[in-house]
């Protein structure tokens, strides 16, 4: 338990402190840091050039200063980066990546604050087509080439494909660790377990890999016991401030699998095999389900959501649904039916980066358990 223990505090500062480690990153390898904003980007791209993406999430921080830039019906993931960025906070990375999959996200990278060089580039939403492919080959070399530009590199294609099998890697990685967190509930508990998901969005892939089969082989050493308490599948972008899990602790509900946006929706599929990283790296979007900011006209989340409960023998499905996220929003009334007809419990908790009172939360999973 000592060397568990410690893996994870190891990970937590990595999370907890992320401008010590773009310090280290950059005294270690004498390159930087290239921050990626939510949700989904090719960070191989930028890891092919020696640098470390570096996700922005925003923190649990009070916002002011934002509210000059965007609206108050922006979401708090944007709102926090906002003011974190007008604070100085992102000034050290040498370029932001963006993603724009959703109205607010368009609008962070036309009023980008920091110092940092902003790099925009679109996915396509009709993916199933071929030429969807295409385009965001077209996106990602025009990416490409800028950060070869702002960063005075040269990216090759085998070195976009040595990053791709390190982040495959880590996806394999990362897959055996959420099942086996499940499995050993009176182990990893829902914070613990929050922080080996989040430490990878700060530290080179390879690095996290190796600390997660390091955890891994530590908790198989130790025996499956029984679980007395309560079992959930997660769904949302994320589950924060940490005071949301505490409560999950508290109450013993154990996260067996997530589908969330932060956590295992990066690792769900691997980049397919094929002679053009690039285009590999398309497909990866094209294969991706489930999701509210890539267009799904079969909405499949809900039956997928409901799949996930009868595998890990979950109790109910939470919904952790981020404020003024409207494809999200979008989505909740289409599968929340399909749980009603499936016979599957679930909850909505409200998910805000900038809560500081917990109490309603608190409420809603304590009526959650008393009902199972």
């Amino acid at each position: 338990m000592n060397k568990i223990n410690e893996i994870i505090n190891l990970l937590d500062e990595v999370s907890k402190d992320p401008k010590l480690t773009v310090k280290k990153y950059k005294e270690k390898t004498g390159k930087g840091v290239v921050g990626v904003m939510p949700l989904y980007a090719p960070e191989e791209i930028i890891h092919a050039a020696g640098f470390l993406p570096m996700g922005l999430w925003g923190a649990q921080k009070e916002v002011s200063k934002a509210r000059i830039y965007l609206p108050p019906f922006a979401c708090s993931i944007m709102q926090t980066n906002m003011e974190l960025q007008i604070e100085g906070a992102y000034d050290d990375l040498d370029a932001v990546v963006f993603s724009v999959p959703c109205d607010t996200l368009k609008c962070m990278s036309q009023k980008w604050k920091g110092k940092s060089p902003v790099i925009v580039f679109t996915h396509p939403q009709n993916r199933k087509l071929e030429s969807a492919n295409k385009f965001l080959v077209t996106e990602y070399e025009i990416l490409k080439d800028k950060l070869e530009k702002i960063l005075n590199v040269k990216i090759s294609d085998e070195s976009i494909t040595n990053s791709i099998e390190i982040y495959n890697e880590n996806r394999k990685v990362m897959r055996e660790f959420s099942d086996l967190a499940g499995q050993y509930p009176n182990i990893i508990d829902p914070i613990q377990r929050h922080i080996v998901f989040k430490s990878r969005w700060f530290m080179e892939k390879s690095e996290h890999t190796k600390l997660v089969k390091e955890l891994i082989s530590e908790i198989k050493k130790l025996p499956i016991e029984e679980w007395d308490g309560y079992k959930v599948i997660a769904t949302g972008i994320m589950i924060e401030p940490e005071e949301i899990l505490q409560i999950f602790k508290d109450k013993k509900i154990a996260i067996v699998a997530d589908d969330l946006a932060q956590e295992s929706r990066q690792f769900r599929h691997d980049v397919p095999e094929g002679d053009q990283p690039l285009l590999r790296l398309a497909k990866l979007w094209q294969n991706l389900e489930g999701c509210a900011l890539a267009t799904d006209t079969k909405k499949l989340r809900g039956q997928m959501l409901i799949d996930m409960a009868k595998k890990y023998n979950a109790d109910a499905v939470l919904i952790c649904m981020m404020k003024f996220c409207d494809p999200e929003e979008f989505d909740y009334p289409v599968y929340y039916r399909e749980f009603q007809e499936a016979g599957i419990k679930n909850l909505l908790i409200e998910i805000d980066l900038e809560m500081t009172a917990f109490e309603q939360t608190n409420t809603r999973l304590q009526t959650l358990v008393e009902t199972l």
